[in-house]
């Protein structure tokens, strides 16, 4: 069972060598895809020094670059990594068990967010919240078997909610677990200056946008104004 792991990148010169290195010690039978969007620092050059597949991609976004990755690969099973995650020694084994059950299509991992800090810890108590519900996102890595990912379409090229989108395809078609024991930790920094209420309704309004179908292009454009107003504070 050969495994794809992709990895989305822009501007990550500052860990994409330790990332990629850290996922080749991992398995001998992986295989790593980062695919870059215009990066303005090394991260090209790091992330094929450290020994990743390259792939450029023309066109900017998180869905884009995933899919792109996607039609490049060659493993059975695709693991869609974020660059602020950190996927555990374990990680590749643990996707090896659960995929040897013949039912299981794929799923995702529990996460955990960085920092000693109760906010922190209402994120990952949060999310977990989200997982009780059969709603998870990219950032708890998301893996399927690359023969039911081409039967619901792969993930859509959306600059925002393609990893929600591809999650409830997942979870439409059955089988999914979430890996508990190796949990998978991830950067907390996009939400810091944040309060946990705003954070909610804030997530209320972009989901609410997007089941009334309004264009994931301006979902993107929202999405992004509001991390920018935040980076600003």
């Amino acid at each position: 069972m050969k495994i794809s792991i992709i990895i989305p990148t822009l501007n990550e010169a500052h860990q994409i060598s330790d990332r990629v290195r850290h996922l080749r010690q991992m398995d001998g039978d992986c295989e790593v895809i980062v695919v870059d969007a215009g990066s303005e620092d090394e991260t090209v050059a790091r992330a094929a020094d450290a020994g990743a597949r390259m792939v450029i991609s023309d066109e900017r976004g998180r869905g884009a670059q995933l899919r792109l990755g996607a039609s490049k690969a060659t493993g059975d099973v695709l693991v869609f990594l974020h660059a602020d995650t950190h996927l555990p020694s374990e990680a590749v084994q643990a996707i090896r068990r659960e995929l040897e059950n013949a039912t299981n299509i794929g799923g995702n991992f529990r996460i955990v967010f960085d920092g000693p800090t109760g906010f922190a810890k209402w994120l990952t108590g949060f999310y977990a919240w989200f997982r009780s519900k059969g709603l998870y996102y990219g950032d708890s890595v998301m893996f399927l078997r690359r023969s039911i990912y081409e039967e619901l379409g792969g993930i859509m090229p959306y600059p925002v909610m393609e990893d929600y989108d591809l999650g409830r395809k997942m979870e439409a078609h059955g089988g999914t677990v979430c890996i508990e024991d190796v949990p998978v930790i991830t950067s907390s920094r996009r939400f810091r200056g944040k309060h946990p209420v705003w954070i909610f309704l804030g997530w209320c309004v972009l989901h609410g946008f997007y089941y009334a179908g309004l264009s994931t292009h301006i979902l993107g454009w929202v999405y992004d104004t509001r991390r920018r107003r935040t980076a600003s504070r």
